[in-house]
């Protein structure tokens, strides 16, 4: 799967899947039940660089001490909003305002995806951010956004 970047806006990014079929119901289940779940995490704000003890200990985390306290001093890393996943041909793309959730995220997702495409799904390609010049979307699509 080869992940490619492109113009980023944290609180208007699209996701766009491309797949060298179109993905078959199955296909879909796979890859709609990873970007839901990572929704839910992000929206309680998991993906907060700010607080990552576990991570930053190391392998051995046996009898680590967890500073509760610094928990609480963290700044909230939340995200807002996630539209439908959506297809057309070989193409998926969902759109998602990522809020002030951090970076880790990203790559959370992006390593979720990367196990979808070893195990199950083919995808050939993610793109985030920017727009497909053959399947247009407007840039702060109303649609997604809570009145």
């Amino acid at each position: 799967m080869d992940v490619q970047f492109r113009e980023f806006d944290a609180f208007d990014c699209w996701f766009w899947l491309r797949f060298p079929n179109p993905p078959g119901q199955g296909e879909r289940q796979y890859i709609e039940e990873l970007f839901n779940s990572w929704y839910y995490l992000g929206r309680l704000g998991s993906f907060n660089a700010e607080n990552l003890q576990v991570h930053e200990q190391g392998a051995d985390v046996s009898w680590m001490a967890y500073d509760n306290e610094s928990v609480s001093g963290s700044s909230n890393a939340l995200m807002h909003n996630i539209g439908d996943m959506e297809y057309k041909d070989n193409w998926a793309r969902i759109w998602c305002d990522l809020g002030t959730s951090d970076g880790v995220g990203l790559d959370a997702l992006i390593n979720g995806l990367h196990s979808i495409n070893r195990e199950y799904v083919e995808i050939l390609e993610l793109r985030v951010g920017g727009i497909n010049e053959d399947w247009p979307a407007e840039a702060g699509d109303e649609r997604f956004f809570e009145d």
